[in-house]
């Protein structure tokens, strides 16, 4: 589905994602210090995991990040999205989940960590989302398990609120249109390829 959106409504809801992340970035801050979590020097890059379900906001946030980039910079990031989308798609292929580098890890960096998306956020610390599937419980990276296991103070993030507030910008961002926003069942580097919604 072909969607666009205005640009004043664009440039509310995205000053509002960024108070949001910054939110998501304090509570992540919060668990992974309790859990005695740190990303330094990790063997375990979480860059490499496969991840599909975003939203329109985040899709055009991702996009910000980008066209503030150099040309030859961006023009990097899309070559390694088409070789990152022709990798996965051959992981899937023959039944394995994919684990290709994230187009947009430079030497173990992100170069868009100002404009990474939630779940780049959030993903390693311990967590829950209480939804209409009840309670539903998430233990972390395999490095937080390791210390939760050896008796550290790691205890759940509740994100349960910070998914809430992005639903609610998501919606926000679909304005008057019926129904409710299709999801956004694509990768970054796929979101890379296609360009902002409505473009």
């Amino acid at each position: 589905m072909t969607v666009s959106f205005p640009a004043s409504r664009t440039r509310g809801v995205l000053k509002k994602l960024t108070a949001l992340y910054a939110d998501m970035d304090a509570a992540y801050t919060a668990a992974a210090a309790a859990a005695g979590l740190s990303c330094a020097g990790c063997a375990e890059n979480c860059c490499v995991s496969f991840f599909q379900h975003h939203t329109h906001a985040e899709w055009l946030y991702l996009h910000e990040g980008l066209a503030g980039l150099p040309p030859e910079r961006r023009a990097a990031y899309e070559d390694r999205a088409r070789q990152y989308v022709a990798a996965v798609g051959q992981s899937l292929a023959r039944g394995e989940t994919p684990t290709a580098m994230c187009p947009v890890n430079d030497d173990g960096r992100c170069g868009l960590y100002g404009h990474r998306l939630m779940i780049c956020r959030l993903h390693g610390v311990p967590n829950v989302l209480i939804g209409g599937m009840g309670l539903r419980e998430f233990p972390g990276c395999g490095p937080c398990q390791r210390l939760a296991a050896a008796g550290t103070g790691a205890r759940a993030m509740d994100r349960t609120p910070l998914l809430r507030r992005l639903a609610a910008l998501e919606m926000e961002l679909w304005g008057s249109r019926p129904g409710r926003p299709p999801k956004v069942d694509m990768t970054l580097a796929e979101m890379i390829l296609a360009g902002p919604p409505g473009k």
